[in-house]
């Protein structure tokens, strides 16, 4: 979501920013994701956010804080002065334990209805706007029978009762169905019948974002996916690149409308070109590094692996990665490590030019002794040139080789 939280910065331009670690305060490395979402936004963003302290929940967690003496005042003082507040990965549930009902929900509820501050919520936070939140490790981990829990309803003073569910489109599962931020459509459909026939199901695809903008009535959905507002299993798609107007996303979420009217979100007419993922940037460098191999091309392969360790330094602390994207593009990195090492060792320019000379000779020879039926030379011929590596071929228009690379 670079492009995305770069164009709302430089059209927006806060002078104080701030991260909230509650979502993800109950686990042990809260600080170093808090450090890795810090150096995203001031390396790929270019703005500066600071953690306001004590906003963890736990006192028990929050030790640090509360020995500091800062408490929660202070941070909540912090996010009531922003005019851009940023949460993102973690649990839901843990987070509404500690906003719903309490200053720091009620700081963001004051927000949105005064437009004070842009509200900037990704993945386990972007489940907690709506009138109804999805308690996803509950229900997918644990294996809690699916069912909604209260949500912060912030959307709601923009006139959208809705259950927000980020991770649309996750495809994870593999075999099995994960979309849905995990759940699935036997387990959607179970909590679709629990919603008010005034309220819908907005979903986001990963690495999509729907930017509203209340005072110019305005809905514009951005990134590599689509925004879907469902109700009773009936889907209204709006894709990447188009906005709508905020009255029409509210006319389908109460079911008054079948379609929507949009517009393309530039002068232009053309529609924003969804943006690669690290997975997709990963795989390419793959791609290259295996075509490095068989044209014999090392820059190609130096490059290939480069490239990887610049895009994992680049979205190490973007929001979205937060199922384990980095860790994966690592694991990717390591392993085209270990075969630039093997290539390597076996070196990358054409055996022919080297062992030429002395191969082609003897390939010769036991053309000829073929010919005349020496079969026994022949093969004695074939064995002593695969035992120094090299591999003979016989085809109908005559003999090849190559050095074995095993």
């Amino acid at each position: 979501m670079v492009g995305v939280h770069r164009d709302l910065v430089a059209r927006l331009r806060p002078a104080s920013a701030v991260l909230l670690d509650t979502p993800y305060g109950f686990q042990e490395n809260v600080a170093e994701i808090s450090a890795r979402a810090q150096a995203y936004f001031e390396r790929s963003v270019g703005l500066r956010v600071e953690v306001p302290r004590g906003l963890r929940g736990s006192g028990e967690i929050d030790a640090d804080a509360q020995a500091a003496g800062t408490g929660g005042d202070a941070g909540l003082a912090a996010v009531r002065g922003a005019d851009w507040v940023f949460a993102g990965p973690g649990s839901p549930t843990y987070a509404l334990a500690q906003w719903r009902g309490g200053p720091v929900g009620e700081a963001l509820a004051d927000h949105a209805r005064t437009g004070r501050a842009a509200l900037v919520f990704a993945s386990a936070a972007a489940c907690t706007l709506g009138v109804f939140a999805l308690p996803v490790y509950e229900i997918y981990k644990s294996g809690a029978w699916p069912g909604w829990v209260e949500g912060l309803d912030v959307l709601g003073h923009l006139g959208l009762k809705v259950a927000v569910i980020p991770h649309y489109d996750n495809a994870e599962g593999g075999t099995h169905d994960t979309r849905y931020c995990y759940l699935g459509e036997r387990r959607l459909r179970v909590l679709e019948r629990e919603l008010p026939g005034d309220a819908a199901v907005l979903g986001l695809d990963e690495h999509t974002a729907a930017v509203v903008d209340e005072g110019g009535d305005l809905v514009q959905v951005r990134g590599r996916g689509v925004m879907t507002v469902r109700r009773r299993g009936e889907s209204v798609v709006v894709a990447s690149g188009e906005t709508m107007r905020l009255t029409d996303l509210r006319a389908l979420v109460r079911g008054e409308a079948a379609g929507h009217a949009s517009r393309p979100a530039r002068e232009s007419g053309a529609l924003e070109a969804p943006p690669v993922s690290l997975r997709d940037i990963v795989v390419g460098c793959e791609e290259r590094f295996e075509a490095g191999v068989r044209e014999g091309d090392a820059e190609a392969l130096v490059r290939a692996v480069l490239d990887i360790d610049a895009a994992v330094a680049q979205w190490a602390g973007d929001t979205e990665e937060d199922e384990g994207g980095t860790e994966w593009a690592r694991g990717v990195l390591r392993s085209l490590v270990v075969r630039l090492g093997q290539v390597a060792g076996r070196g990358l320019a054409d055996p022919r030019d080297a062992l030429g000379p002395a191969v082609e000779p003897l390939v010769e020879v036991r053309a000829e002794l073929r010919r005349t039926g020496r079969f026994e030379l022949a093969d004695a011929v074939r064995e002593a040139l695969q035992a120094a590596g090299v591999e003979l071929r016989d085809m109908p228009d005559g003999t090849r080789w190559r050095r074995d690379r095993s």
